[in-house]
């Protein structure tokens, strides 16, 4: 019996092998300008969820180095997934003295005779290939000998092993580095880390361990960095922004259920003075992957960074009281100086100290995370935002402040975001949502997604369990309607963007993987936005046409830098007398020669549910042609429903926006001059679809 999920899906597949022809759809795209374009237009939301940070993006492979736990309770920490392939007795412990004050809780190895080894799988499975590994552990205890490293695979095949000399003592922690150089790859990831020591030499009888540490080589080289091909697959959308750390994971499920927001101030340092906090998502976070790394990882892919604070809301409906918000608020002010102040002063050599002397660029700050949910809306207009708001505009009065709810109207100039997560209907419906604001506040789209097939999101059972091609479509059609609306439009992120298989905590994301770097998945989602993400506008152009707003939705603009002409549309209908059809486009831009070229890029797929799926090919079809302008400087074609297009005029510039180099002043929305002031109304009315949240 076919489900319901698929039977509201199947009401929009094709029901005829030949698809009827629908009226022609004509455009004539002024000269005129319509709005200046944001230069951060696609972006990307980052926190810890479905293990994207440990066991994700992180290239750390070593599940549990430290042998962290919530305040450091040694009853809540765990050996797992540590084995002793020698048939050790491990235990953990805390007594005497500990690696540092941060991490207290060690692995306790008892000694024998002969070879003892301590094992750990890494993050369900270590993929190992021919390149350099670079790893590092401290030790306790009296030793005499050597030790050697191994990644070590199924059948104890040894594809790598190093030895590394040097004694420890008892009474201080010593350090330990080495490299591993596999010369082949392991057929699967079914590969340990082996850690192992001539017992014998042990003269305490016992040795402790901490922080057994393995990296593969990282994005760009970077020290403490990201797997690479994770990096590679979100730095080819050509991401313009980076809201980070969150999310839910950022605000904390609340200190009743053992759950703090995410402490900044313990996420910086060196790694070893880092505890790690109990995250929003139902697993600890090593901290290991903190907000210096994420602000470098913004500067290893030239994003501006848009860091969110805690605002004293917790997912649980824990609202702090106002006598009580003065701490959080000082927190905040404390953590943007720490990124932004020169070295001359007491945060930037605080900062400088930690191994990041330059200041951060960081010019926007988001004030909370979805603070219209979870008993958070009273509180946030009351007191929360203005409190915070009136304090961070005092103190950086230059500081991009962002409302984390649209039911909040900020100062003219400052932004809010609006998060939407909706079935393909609920998209699509949502085109034109953006028509009425003003230009007055921003929006930024920090969070959108297709959750559910049609015909409503059901928040009672679990999600659909990735993206499919009728809601990727949806979204292009809401994306579109937004890049219409350029001049109020900050940017707009998909969310999540991460998702290890072994661990789903959301079940639409971006990207899937898990340890096999080449089973990486990219989801219908993200097959649009590598279109219509690469190919930008820096301004909108008005359109004549008179074609009705659906099947077919559109957008034209410009791209001043390449002198480019760009018309995006998308083709949508879920009528059950035109479930398949084609509609017939002739677009013609301004001084536009016969027989100059355009590139018309097309994205289909089989059938509304498609999805991309681990070891599977990909079900989207991309065809690319070069079309030429006819006698009248038009160009003509055709597109079939459930269609992402792109038709933009050579030359086209590849890799994303301009005008965004890391380092550069940003200072605001100067990229956004020109800006036509809106008609319409100043506040928001509804949230118009927005749902649950991630």
């Amino acid at each position: 019996m076919l489900s319901s999920a698929l039977l509201s899906l199947l009401a929009i597949a094709p029901l005829a092998l030949a698809a009827p022809t629908v009226a022609p759809a004509v455009f004539t795209v002024s000269s005129a300008v319509g709005n200046k374009t944001s230069p951060y237009q696609y972006g990307i939301i980052f926190e810890d969820i479905n293990h994207s940070g440990d066991g994700g993006i992180y290239a750390e492979l070593i599940m549990n180095r430290a042998f962290q736990s919530p305040n450091q309770n040694i009853s809540a920490a765990s050996i797992a997934p540590w084995t002793s392939p020698s048939g050790a007795q491990l235990s953990l412990a805390n007594s005497g003295v500990t690696l540092s004050s941060a991490l207290k809780t060690y692995l306790h190895v008892p000694a024998s005779t002969g070879t003892v080894s301590i094992a750990n799988p890494g993050y369900w499975g270590i993929d190992v290939s021919p390149v350099t590994y670079k790893g590092e552990f401290y030790v306790r205890g009296a030793y005499s000998g050597n030790f050697v490293a191994s990644l070590v695979g199924l059948g104890n095949v040894t594809y790598a092993s190093t030895t590394i000399p040097g004694a420890s003592v008892d009474g201080s922690w010593t350090h330990f580095t080495y490299t591993l150089q596999p010369t082949a790859a392991a057929p699967n990831t079914n590969n340990s880390l082996v850690i192992s020591f001539d017992g014998s030499k042990a003269s305490g009888g016992a040795l402790n361990f901490n922080f057994i540490s393995l990296f593969p080589p990282t994005y760009k080289g970077t020290p403490n960095g990201m797997r690479i091909d994770l990096a590679e697959a979100l730095a080819a959308l050509s991401p313009s922004f980076n809201r980070f750390p969150g999310g839910n994971n950022m605000e904390g499920n609340g200190p009743l259920v053992g759950s703090p927001a995410l402490p900044w101030n313990l996420t910086v340092g060196p790694l070893i003075d880092r505890p790690g906090h109990e995250g929003a998502w139902g697993y600890f976070n090593t901290d290991g992957f903190g907000l210096n790394e994420q602000f470098q990882w913004c500067k290893d892919m030239d994003m501006l960074p848009v860091l969110a604070i805690p605002d004293g809301h917790y997912i649980d409906g824990e609202v702090v009281e106002p006598q009580d918000l003065q701490p959080w608020i000082q927190s905040a002010i404390d953590e943007v100086h720490y990124f932004i102040d020169p070295v001359t002063t007491a945060a930037g050599a605080k900062r400088a100290s930690d191994g990041y002397p330059d200041p951060w660029p960081l010019h926007y700050v988001e004030i909370g995370n979805e603070d219209n949910l979870f008993n958070g809306t009273a509180s946030y207009l009351e007191y929360r935002w203005q409190a915070f708001y009136d304090a961070l505009h005092a103190e950086f009065p230059d500081m991009k402040l962002i409302a984390s709810t649209p039911y909040v109207t900020p100062p003219s100039g400052q932004l809010n975001d609006y998060h939407v997560y909706s079935t393909p209907d609920g998209m699509v419906s949502q085109y034109n949502y953006f028509d009425q604001n003003s230009t007055d506040t921003m929006t930024m789209i920090g969070e959108y997604a297709t959750v559910d097939p049609n015909p409503e999101v059901d928040w009672s059972s679990p999600l659909y369990p990735h993206p499919f091609w009728a809601g990727s479509v949806g979204e292009a059609v809401f994306l579109i309607g937004a890049e219409r609306n350029a001049g109020k439009i900050f940017g707009a992120a998909f969310a999540p963007i991460l998702a290890n298989v072994n661990a789903e905590n959301w079940l639409n994301n971006l990207i899937y993987y898990n340890a096999n770097w080449a089973m990486d998945v990219l989801s219908t989602s993200w097959h649009v936005l590598n279109l219509i993400a690469n190919i930008r506008m820096t301004e909108t152009h008005p359109v004549v046409s008179t074609a009705p707003t659906g099947p077919l939705y559109w957008v034209a603009g410009e791209n001043t830098d390449s002198g480019s002409y760009i018309f995006k549309a998308a083709t949508y209908n879920t009528t059950a007398n035109m479930t398949s059809f084609n509609v017939p486009v002739t677009v013609s831009f301004p001084n536009t020669r016969p027989g100059a070229a355009a590139n018309l890029t097309v994205l289909t797929a089989p059938d509304p549910y498609s999805f991309n799926a681990m070891g599977k090919p990909n079900v989207v079809n991309s065809a690319t042609t070069v079309l030429r302008a006819d006698w009248q400087g038009k160009y003509s074609f055709t597109l079939p429903n459930l269609a992402v297009a792109v038709l933009a005029t050579q030359p086209v510039v590849a890799g994303g926006p301009p005008g965004r180099p890391w380092g550069m002043p940003w200072g605001g929305f100067g990229g956004f001059g020109g800006c036509k002031a809106g008609n319409g109304n100043k506040g928001w009315g509804g949230l118009g679809g927005c749902g649950q949240h991630c």
